[in-house]
């Protein structure tokens, strides 16, 4: 009898898991997907506005120009509580064909051009304070910024970051440097 009982309830236990299995696998079959979509529809359809994660851009801090049709956006410049400010943006070849990046964009600094191509000769300018501040670098002397730079193809986009010493707290706006490229102010928020 007890032999008996014990494959009944294996039977049933199997059973259980077969179904519990079988209605996972059917729910998960593409029912989730089509909500979303719905949802992104609706949005759309009723005209709303596109939000930031629609892909909407955010008005940019600055845009540089430089040679051979590069536009440079800098979307950000944040200060940290380390002691730091990094500056993101966005590299973008405008012109119709690809181009090498410059060499110039390192800077001149023999520690900063043995470790490639990079945005290195980047600067911030403190006009009340009368300081400039260079790109920071590592212990061992590679530039903390965006490094193995060579060519960017024609209405190609490449995000890039520089990190520098803080200013004074004091100090919310700098002039943004970078070889061949113009100059520009830009706020630093944090």
């Amino acid at each position: 009898m007890s032999m008996r009982t014990s494959t009944r309830r294996a039977t049933l236990s199997l059973s259980v898991l077969l179904s519990l299995a079988i209605g996972a696998v059917g729910c998960s079959s593409g029912g989730d997907d089509e909500k979303p979509k719905a949802a992104a529809s609706a949005s759309t359809a009723e005209g709303s506005e596109p939000s930031a994660q629609e892909g909407s851009a955010e008005e940019p801090l600055a845009e540089l120009r430089g040679s051979n049709g590069l536009l440079l956006r800098i979307t950000s410049a944040e200060r940290d509580s380390g002691g730091f400010v990094t500056v993101n943006g966005e590299l973008k070849n405008e012109g119709d064909k690809s181009v090498a990046i410059p060499s110039g964009l390192s800077g001149n600094e023999t520690e900063i051009i043995k470790n490639g191509r990079s945005l290195g000769g980047a600067t911030l300018v403190d006009s009340k304070s009368k300081k400039r501040y260079y790109v920071l670098r590592d212990t061992e002397g590679r530039p903390l910024t965006t490094t193995g730079l060579s060519t960017i193809k024609a209405g190609d986009r490449l995000a890039v970051f520089m990190q520098f010493p803080s200013p004074p707290a004091a100090t919310t706006e700098v002039t943004f440097q970078l070889p061949t490229f113009a100059s520009a102010t830009i706020s630093i928020s944090g």
